[in-house]
């Protein structure tokens, strides 16, 4: 069996402003999954910038900051066993156009910069956006 992880997910604003937490959430939970914490908030610039550092010499890193400080956001700690690999099986791929149908990007993202979620892609940086986001 595998070991129970803690992995850290955000609903973005576009899927806020479209209502689908409700359905994003149910998915969760019906996976097997355990929410633990959640929270409807805005990321500061700050936050932003913290957890975007990485992305900081792209030609899209402005448009990705104004977009997910744009309005609020539903962030979650998620766990359960393998839960990284399980939350970014739920999500789907980052480009809605090549997600699976079924997938919360393949329902309900409209493109790569408004794609619904966010998960972390390792135990190590969920971690590190649990307390950038909570903490």
């Amino acid at each position: 069996m595998a070991a129970i992880e803690r992995t850290y997910s955000m609903i973005k604003p576009d899927a806020v402003r479209a209502r689908h937490m409700g359905e994003i959430i149910t998915r969760i939970e019906r996976s097997g999954l355990v929410i633990e914490r959640m929270e409807l908030a805005e990321v500061t610039p700050e936050q932003a910038a913290a957890n975007y550092e990485h992305l900081a010499d792209k030609p899209f890193y402005q448009e990705l900051i104004d977009f997910i400080t744009s309005g609020p956001v539903v962030k979650m700690v998620v766990s359960g066993p393998s839960a990284v690999a399980k939350m970014r099986s739920l999500m789907g791929a980052t480009d809605p156009l090549e997600a699976a149908p079924g997938t919360i990007r393949g329902d309900f993202a409209l493109n790569v910069n408004s794609n619904a979620i966010h998960g972390s892609d390792s135990p190590e940086n969920a971690l590190r956006e649990i307390e950038l986001f909570f903490e």
